[in-house]
């Protein structure tokens, strides 16, 4: 079976705040430039072990996430082969997060890694926040992740295309980032927190 030349992933869940960095990433990347057959841009989410297909089909890997490194927030980390692993174990903050470590660990048994595996990361800032959106020093690293993402491609001579204005507006439609701030309900209106009723067990 013919390889993936490059998959591009983008991993957590738009829910949660800046869980969601991943997601938009390779949201932000597939609206604004285009790539042949051979490369797949996909929203992993919280898929966990459903990904190793596509891992053990590609040769490179680039994967987009937010992982707890213990930094400051929106400060980025750029992991590469070895390395990935490590990183994202470095605190796990959601099931995805062991999930992938576990698609990666299961490549690695079966002898199916990808050759080359890139982390582009960020250290969130907020992620207990239901049915909130990335928080402003995350979401203003997003041009920088991808501009790293690019990068990497052109030096792996992989080609694309920029899309025109038209293609980027319907494609930025599915899961559009502004839509979807615009339209959260008030703090009044819907909790954003827990029920410490809920939460807290009598003494």
């Amino acid at each position: 079976m013919k390889k993936t030349e490059l998959l591009v992933l983008g991993i957590g869940n738009i829910l949660w705040a800046d869980e969601g960095f991943g997601v938009r990433c390779v949201e932000a990347l597939n609206a604004a430039w285009q790539f042949g057959d051979d490369v797949t841009v996909l929203d992993g989410g919280t898929q966990g072990l459903y990904l190793l297909p596509f891992l053990e089909e590609a040769r490179r890997l680039i994967v987009f996430d937010a992982v707890d490194y213990g930094m400051q927030p929106g400060e980025m980390v750029i992991a590469k082969d070895e390395e990935v692993p490590r990183f994202m174990g470095a605190k796990k903050m959601s099931l995805h997060q062991t999930g992938f470590q576990e698609v990666i660990a299961c490549a690695s048994l079966v002898n199916k890694l990808p050759e080359t595996m890139i982390l582009i990361g960020v250290q969130p800032e907020q992620l207990e926040d239901f049915g909130g959106s990335l928080r402003g020093v995350v979401k203003a690293q997003i041009p920088l992740a991808l501009s790293i993402a690019i990068a990497q491609i052109e030096q792996w001579s992989i080609p694309y295309i920029s899309r025109n204005e038209e293609q980027t507006e319907r494609l930025q439609q599915v899961l559009d980032i502004g839509r979807y701030e615009a339209g959260r309900p008030s703090t009044e209106t819907a909790c954003r927190v827990g029920d410490e009723r809920f939460l807290v067990l009598p003494a």
